[in-house]
């Protein structure tokens, strides 16, 4: 037998070197085999394996010359499984249902695999496969549903070559759609609310295969891909105890609204951005309630005060830059139009006089009474009123850029019993607090080092004076409806706008327990959110006038 080796070897040496002198009587000849040069060790298999088809440029056929030192070298052939795996990524039947994303991770990942599959043997998972499996199908525990997710069966042993690739392929598809739903891409929050202006931070499928591909622990890799935030933590170990009551006997109804509560909440933090700041600033609607938070703990708090139903406050995040103290104001479009035009297409100009309103056209003053209000778009026009003890944003804002025009200030003081009240929605969409003289110190001591009095100096002395923040400070405008304290006690709010009842009907298909919120009333003008402490406003009281202060400064 060795014999025989030995002698075939020197055959080939000899026609290779005949090659190299003669031509290519060799590459011509079908009866005479070519012995392609190879690294690996002779192998005793009887037959080659046949190559598999690939992403990548293919082998020059048999009996070509070997390709030049510059050229692209050919891709090691697939193992079978891969190779299967690669035919059945393409398979239209398979593309119809799945996510693109997904499968072009999939295909860019296969399509440079050389060693076996990621998760499958002859003899079934391997146990890093199984690991996965397992933690995918406890996804109720994170608030997501385990039912969501198509997974191969565990024990299966695939009897064919294309059941292993389909088993591999499945629970991939199914990784990749956890990974998705863990970072937040279960749902579009703009789909469920305009209110909602955020953008989950999801992570590239590519990525996640090539992550978990070198994760020691798949299970632990997924776990990571859920918030870190102690909040999202904490509403989930309240799901898991408000479950275990379920279990133990508890009432169902009662507890199956607090657990969609929970979940609902797990969600929105999902679509919170992976890192709030070292210091940030978390206005939170339905509590009603800012605080500012450093290294995770929260070193100030206030009431707030945010807009009606008709005039939300949007969900979103934006960076602080300046606080601007005793400033003018300029009226925005929805007092424009709806609280500023009527009375001027009528020739009311009382509102302008009482709360001391100037108007200008680009940039130069205008005489209201000699425009005609019915005639010209009065958005050309600007509506300003200087600093001062009448000024509707009271004594400082707090300006955090964004595309909702959207920012924090003082109020009036006619308005500060507003915030002895349970409910504290009034007014357009910005948020007023309690005592913005407080939370400028906190900030500006944070920002700047300054002491107490220098900004109480600005405060009493200064006119339209800015001052601009130099450190991050993130603002993060959030809507939860149930919050946990340490101790574990879930508080829960009014959901002020009706987004829990549309997020549970998109997540569960139906919202029971979620009434939707009644729309706002048409209220005569003058009166605030809650009229009842209005009720009695005289007849001779200039109810256009008092409307401005129902809806100016938002």
């Amino acid at each position: 037998m060795r014999g025989h080796l030995i002698v075939a070897v020197l055959l080939c040496t000899a026609q290779v070197l005949a090659l190299a002198v003669g031509g290519s009587a060799c590459a011509e000849d079908p009866a005479t085999p070519v012995v392609q040069p190879s690294l690996s060790a002779p192998s005793l298999e009887p037959t080659l394996k046949p190559a598999a088809p690939a992403l990548t440029p293919t082998a020059e056929p048999a009996g070509s010359l070997p390709l030049a030192a510059e050229s692209t070298p050919a891709p090691v052939p697939a193992d079978p499984v891969v190779a299967a795996i690669r035919l059945k990524l393409a398979d239209p039947g398979l593309r119809k249902d799945a996510n693109p994303d997904d499968l072009a991770a999939l295909a860019a990942f296969y399509g440079m695999t050389t060693g076996s599959p990621l998760w499958m043997t002859e003899m079934g998972f391997t146990a890093k496969g199984q690991a996965a499996l397992f933690e995918i199908e406890k996804a109720d525990d994170w608030g997501l549903s385990a039912a969501a997710f198509e997974l191969p069966q565990a024990g299966d042993l695939p009897a064919s070559l294309e059941a292993q690739a389909l088993a591999e392929i499945k629970l991939d598809l199914a990784i990749l759609k956890y990974a998705r739903f863990a970072r937040g891409g279960r749902l579009n929050p703009s789909k469920i609310s305009d209110l909602f202006d955020q953008v989950p931070p999801l992570r590239d499928p590519k990525t996640v295969m090539s992550e978990i591909a070198a994760a020691d622990a798949p299970d632990a890799y997924l776990r990571s891909l859920h918030p870190k935030h102690e909040q999202f933590e904490r509403l989930r170990q309240a799901l898991l105890a408000a479950r275990a009551r379920v279990d133990a006997g508890g009432k169902p109804a009662a507890n199956a609204v607090e657990i969609r509560r929970l979940i609902i909440n797990m969600e929105r933090w999902r679509w919170m951005p992976e890192d709030l700041g070292a210091i940030y600033v978390w206005n939170n609607s339905p509590e009603f309630m800012l605080y500012v938070v450093k290294d995770g703990k929260t070193i100030y708090s206030d009431k707030t005060l945010v807009g009606t139903i008709g005039y939300a406050t949007p969900v979103f995040s934006a960076d602080m830059k300046t606080i601007v103290f005793n400033p003018d104001w300029i009226a925005p479009e929805t007092v424009v139009t709806e609280n500023l035009l009527p009375p001027l297409r009528s020739e009311n100009y009382s509102i302008l006089k009482i709360h001391k309103l100037s108007v200008s056209y680009q940039g130069n003053p205008v005489n209201p009474t000699k425009v005609d209000w019915g005639r010209v778009n009065i958005l050309n026009y600007t509506f300003s009123q200087k600093a001062g003890p009448d000024n509707v944003l009271g004594k400082v804002k707090f300006l955090f850029p964004n595309k909702h025009t959207v920012y924090m200030h003082d109020t009036l003081p006619v308005r500060r019993k507003y915030f002895q009240k349970p409910m504290r929605a009034i007014g357009h969409e910005c948020v007023r607090m309690e005592k913005p003289d407080k939370f400028a110190e906190v900030l500006l001591a944070e920002d700047k080092g300054w002491p107490a009095g220098q900004v109480q100096d600005l405060l009493d002395h200064s006119t339209n004076s800015p001052v601009t923040i130099n450190h991050e400070i993130p603002v993060h405008m959030t809507y939860f409806t149930a919050v946990v304290d340490e101790a574990g006690k879930v508080a829960t709010f009014v959901d002020l706008y009706g987004l829990d009842n549309k997020l549970a009907t998109a997540l569960f298909g139906n919202a029971p327990g979620f009434p939707l919120p009644p729309p706002e009333p048409k209220r005569p003008q003058g009166e605030e959110a809650d009229a009842s402490s209005l009720a009695n406003r005289t007849a001779t009281s200039n109810d256009i006038a008092g409307s401005l202060q129902g809806f100016a400064g938002d």
